[in-house]
């Protein structure tokens, strides 16, 4: 009997002691999925994500990355988080197609995994729209002063951002030296070269390969040694709400701007047009959206004020004859200002698109603005179509004798009259100006 206790104590102790072996996963794994630009609403998103999932016990956060960038402030932020996670971080470059350019370079790099899917690319992370806005002016030592500006401060922040990669890379043992590239020379590179290189530990096809090729992999979370169970582990995504989709959607400088532009012009038709609501209700709420962005991007006040002084110029063309001239500057405010918006010192990817938005926009508002103007000038030189002005020119028969006041028979009602020479009942009179109620007329000429 002593034996068979001593069996059952043996059993239990190596149950206890023997750890599960890899592949069998007790637990669960969340998963998010950011696609587009890396902005302060993904960031918010993203540290969210890895708060639920310490707070819940997951045994990794697996990050579905396809970006072509963002801004550094929002990056760091993010990489902030993630390098202080208590739980894995899997930095998963997917589906194929996609790409970790800039801000994601950063990211993928910062991950505890770093997987990429076939047919991804990692890379050219140079900084972007650094500096003093370049432009003449004042003289060619005015120009080569502000170019030597602009070179400095690129200069600087291409050396900051080099050292902060190398700082993440040199943290979680990948190629310090690409990395720098990566900042300084743009370099990119697709998933098998990036393998290859040592940029990332793995490539996988999908979400299953991935959680396969992970499974037992040992990583370094808050200076502790952890081994990962994921082969077979529950999946549970993490979406965001519908207000942080809304913000990511609008922390685009496209989509600011026109919104910002629907928004006037909206604005604009209710106040010439009153009554149509519509189109008010309309413009508000594109102003609301608008200035929404605003406050989630950093934007520049010099590039507002120049671009509302456009939409300024273009309503002052239709209250002031200047013959194009007003009309031709506001369109050039438009455009200049709608490039200076979002053209900051800050770190960033994030620009409005000339050609493929900016241009088309300003084409539209202009062309509406156009038809106003032709539509305008058109009804000045109308005649009046109701009420006594239109009368002038109108043909009418002396009722009683005009020497020199009378009544006259015209538009089918009796009005008084007055001539300057005499005129008999039956003469036609053609008249010439309306004072009050009274006519002004003289002989008219004889029919044809």
């Amino acid at each position: 009997m002593t034996r068979v206790w001593r069996g059952v104590a043996l059993a239990v102790v190596l149950a206890f002691a023997v750890p599960a072996a890899p592949g069998v996963a007790d637990g669960h794994l969340n998963a998010i999925r950011i696609s587009g630009s890396i902005n302060p609403a993904s960031s918010d998103f993203i540290q969210k994500a890895i708060a639920q999932s310490t707070a819940d016990g997951a045994v990794a956060l697996i990050l579905e990355l396809d970006t072509p960038g963002g801004l550094v402030s929002a990056t760091k932020d993010i990489i902030q988080a993630m390098l202080n996670a208590s739980v894995p971080i899997i930095v998963y470059v997917s589906p194929q197609g996609a790409w970790a350019g800039s801000a994601g370079t950063f990211i993928t790099i910062a991950g505890h995994v770093a997987a990429m899917a076939p047919g991804t690319s990692i890379g050219a992370a140079h900084p972007v729209g650094i500096g003093v806005p370049g432009g003449g002016g004042g003289g060619d030592d005015a120009g080569d002063d502000k170019k030597k500006q602009q070179d400095v401060a690129s200069e600087k922040a291409e050396n900051l951002l080099a050292a902060y990669i190398e700082s993440i890379a040199k943290e979680r043992d990948r190629n310090v030296e690409w990395a720098s590239k990566a900042v300084r020379e743009s370099v990119a590179v697709t998933a098998d070269e990036a393998l290859k290189l040592h940029v990332i530990d793995l490539v996988a096809a999908n979400q299953s390969e991935l959680l396969a090729k992970i499974d037992g992999r040992k990583v370094k979370v808050a200076g502790a040694e952890r081994i990962l169970a994921t082969a077979g582990a529950e999946v549970r995504r993490i979406e965001m709400s519908a207000l942080q989709q809304l913000l990511h959607v609008l922390a685009s400088p496209d989509i600011a701007v026109v919104l910002l532009m629907a928004g006037l012009l909206g604005l604009y038709v209710e106040f010439t047009q009153p009554g149509l609501v519509l189109p008010g209700v309309l413009g508000a709420v594109s102003l609301i959206l608008g200035a929404i962005a605003l406050q989630i991007l950093p934007f520049s006040w010099l590039g507002l004020i120049v671009f509302l002084a456009g939409v300024g110029l273009l309503i002052a063309e239709v209250l002031i004859a200047s013959y194009g001239l007003l009309f031709l500057l506001g369109v050039a405010c438009l455009l200049v200002g709608g490039t200076m918006i979002f053209d900051l010192p800050e770190v960033s990817d994030l620009r409005v698109s000339f050609w493929a938005v900016l241009v088309p926009a300003v084409t539209g508002m202009a062309a509406f603005a156009a038809v106003v103007l032709i539509s305008v000038g058109r009804s000045m030189r109308r005649r009046p179509a109701a009420g006594v002005g239109e009368m002038i020119g109108m043909v009418g028969r002396v009722e009683s004798a005009l020497q020199p006041e009378g009544s006259v028979f015209v538009r089918g009602e009796h009005w008084k009259a007055r001539a300057d020479e005499p005129l008999v009942a039956g003469d036609r009179v053609e008249i010439v100006a309306v004072d009050g109620l009274r006519l002004r007329v003289r002989r008219a000429p004889p029919e044809r």
